[in-house]
């Protein structure tokens, strides 16, 4: 189908790739004085209070949810818009990676309304639609619209994206350039936080959880050492010092830019083993030593990496992206490195899963994209960059 060239056209997103049935409307806007992205609506249906029953994400209750809110959530994207159907250029979609009982929900709305609407579609990489949240808000300052070129990200770029189902590095030449050049080789950091906090009887999820825990303990900053200067509380009286743990940084110094969590898991699973019963100021050690140590390699590997391939930019993405510690020891340590290199951080809530962040990507990708027919968009579960 064929779209006539406007200044400006906006997109309905649709994202179900995991636990939240998200829709959004998003406007694309050139003209004389300025060009970006503007966000119409953005609404988000957790499944949080579903999953924290179970601890964790089951793939048929989560599907079964989106079922049961996909007509909900888009009718209110549209009425937050204050948009009518006939006024929306595109439908975006995500296609993959997730699980394929989600996808599919989200996708088959998306069909539905592009073949009732006649409507051009677009299916979106989920890994991808994490980078573009950079393409929104910079340093964690909402702005309407990204003025170009100033604002926008300069190529190439090196994305780190980090959620529960996905831990990667990523170079971006330019829009429709993307390499991954590191990766998780088990579990991904976000997911790494989610059994952390079980073994600690923290609640799910458990990336927030976790940082709320580590909160409690005051850590010593340092630069990307291997053992952390844990800071036990003051002797008194009636308390007694806290046991030192230090906990590995798998593959810090590995030589390619990949990671493993796994190991680190099963650090803390020992110690708490050994510890038989565990005060309160010790999971809280416990929770800062373990969110310590997954930063420190998640940094030190994007530094390397952004070294190695001149990156102009450094980009930040998933639901891991939203970690305030994470965020600081990025910024602090690029500063004390003394990198030329700018970094994006994105507001905290488009970091999780949104479909404004797929509606951005789509309108940065839809004029070199393939126009697909609604009849030949398929879900994938495996989609890869």
């Amino acid at each position: 189908m064929k779209m006539k060239k406007k200044k400006s056209f906006k997109v309905l997103a649709i994202e179900t790739s995991c636990d939240e049935t998200a829709a959004a409307v998003v406007e694309s806007r050139v003209s004389n004085k300025e060009s970006g992205i503007k966000i119409l609506s953005n609404v988000v249906s957790s499944q949080i209070n579903l999953h924290r029953l179970t601890g964790g994400v089951v793939p048929e209750v989560a599907a079964r949810a989106h079922v049961e809110k996909i007509i909900p959530v888009i009718s209110k994207a549209l009425l937050e818009a204050r948009i009518q159907p006939e006024k929306i250029d595109i439908i975006a979609v995500t296609t993959g990676p997730g699980l394929i009982g989600s996808l599919l929900v989200g996708v088959n709305a998306a069909k539905t309304l592009a073949f009732v609407w006649n409507k051009p579609i677009i299916g979106i990489d989920h890994i991808r639609a994490h980078i573009y949240a950079n393409f929104i808000g910079i340093n964690s300052k909402p702005i309407p619209y990204r003025r170009s070129p100033v604002a926008l990200p300069l190529f190439p770029a090196l994305c780190l994206v980090v959620s529960g189902g996905h831990t990667s590095l990523i170079l971006m030449r330019d829009h429709e350039n993307f390499k991954t050049v590191g990766e998780t080789l088990d579990d991904a950091a976000g997911e790494a936080f989610d059994k952390a906090a079980a073994i600690l009887g923290l609640s799910y999820p458990g990336g927030p959880a976790i940082a709320a825990e580590a909160a409690k303990f005051s850590m010593a900053k340092s630069k990307f050492q291997t053992n952390s200067k844990l800071q036990n509380f003051k002797k008194t009286s009636t308390t007694k010092p806290l046991l030192s743990i230090i906990f590995p940084r798998p593959m810090i110094n590995s030589p390619d830019f990949n990671f493993s969590f796994s190991g680190l898991k099963t650090a803390l699973l020992y110690t708490v083993r050994d510890l038989k019963k565990i005060r309160e100021r010790e999971k809280a050690m416990l929770a800062a030593e373990f969110q310590q140590a997954i930063v420190d390699v998640l940094v030190k590997k994007t530094i390397r990496a952004a070294e190695r391939y001149k990156a102009k930019s450094i980009l930040l993405g998933g639901g891991v992206a939203a970690n305030s510690l994470l965020r600081q020891e990025l910024v602090l340590n690029v500063k004390s490195e003394k990198l030329k290199t700018k970094i994006f951080l994105p507001e905290a809530k488009l970091c999780t899963d949104n479909a404004a962040i797929v509606g951005t990507n789509a309108c940065f990708c839809w004029e070199k994209a393939k126009k697909l027919d609604w009849r030949f968009l398929v879900s994938n579960p495996n989609l890869g960059l």
